[in-house]
């Protein structure tokens, strides 16, 4: 016997005065069939997959006080994205109707701001705070967001969520935004970072500065193998040392001898 279900509909979807609209951040549309579309759709996802993957992880296992200013400046440059689109109000290409982000607002971009922050910053990072094992990985490191960035913003253009100049003046302010909040971390925040260290909350979550480190990888690397052959030591010394506690109860299990009132050995 089939059973028919009656969901109730909250009052409130069904009020045509609030209108449902969707997260702009993740909200990507192309068109059916546009395999190029299906992967411009996810370059323009880096800055999601960045900030909740990249940075989460890196808070949660590295604990570094230079990656929590960093995602302390991304996320002042995306409220200053949407506080200037909020002023300025520059609507979004007519495409913005097919795509259904007509609610919000185009001038800057805020995935093109998102992602030359990230450029920018990283590169300051690689040219005056970090060191690298080797000059290519160096070069590598800098070039990659780099050019990813322009793949972001041509996603945006092409998918039909922004115009050009649109892109073109996010990118500017995420350069002027990162090169600032770079300059302002290293001029009054850098020097404190050793009395941030050992303060209550850094050391109960663990939270460390590894700049004065030449090469952290490197480093860690060593202490690892360190670690382990000291490990590996202890291991040895603990079963040499078993197996004498070992011996010595055998031998308290044996007769003592009644002339030297000693025990004996098997």
């Amino acid at each position: 016997m089939n059973e028919t279900r009656i969901f109730r509909v909250p009052k409130r979807l069904l009020s045509t005065a609030s209108a449902l609209v969707a997260v702009s951040l993740t909200h990507i549309r192309y068109k059916a069939g546009d395999y190029f579309g299906w992967v411009m759709g996810w370059f323009s996802l880096l800055p999601v997959f960045i900030a909740f993957g990249g940075f989460i992880t890196l808070i949660l296992f590295r604990r570094e006080l230079q990656t929590f200013f960093f995602a302390l400046g991304l996320l002042i440059c995306e409220t200053a994205n949407q506080i200037i689109k909020n002023i300025v109000r520059e609507p979004r290409p007519i495409t913005c109707g097919a795509l259904e982000a007509c609610e919000s607002y185009g001038w800057p971009s805020g995935h093109s701001q998102f992602m030359s922050f990230f450029a920018i910053y990283l590169t300051c990072l690689c040219t005056f705070n970090f060191t690298f094992s080797a000059n290519y990985v160096k070069n590598i490191t800098i070039a990659l967001p780099w050019t990813l960035a322009p793949l972001v913003m041509y996603s945006r253009v092409y998918l039909g969520y922004h115009s050009v100049t649109q892109v073109f003046a996010g990118a500017s302010m995420g350069v002027f935004l990162g090169s600032f909040w770079f300059w302002c971390v290293h001029r009054y925040f850098h020097p404190k970072f050793q009395q941030y260290e050992k303060s209550k909350f850094c050391r109960f979550f663990r939270i460390r500065d590894s700049s004065h480190i030449p090469d952290v990888i490197g480093f860690e690397y060593k202490v690892s193998q360190k670690m382990r052959a000291n490990n590996d030591l202890y291991a040895l010394f603990r079963h040499k040392k078993m197996l004498r506690a070992r011996g010595r109860r055998r031998l308290r299990s044996q007769p003592p001898c009644h002339r030297c009132r000693q025990f004996k050995w098997d």
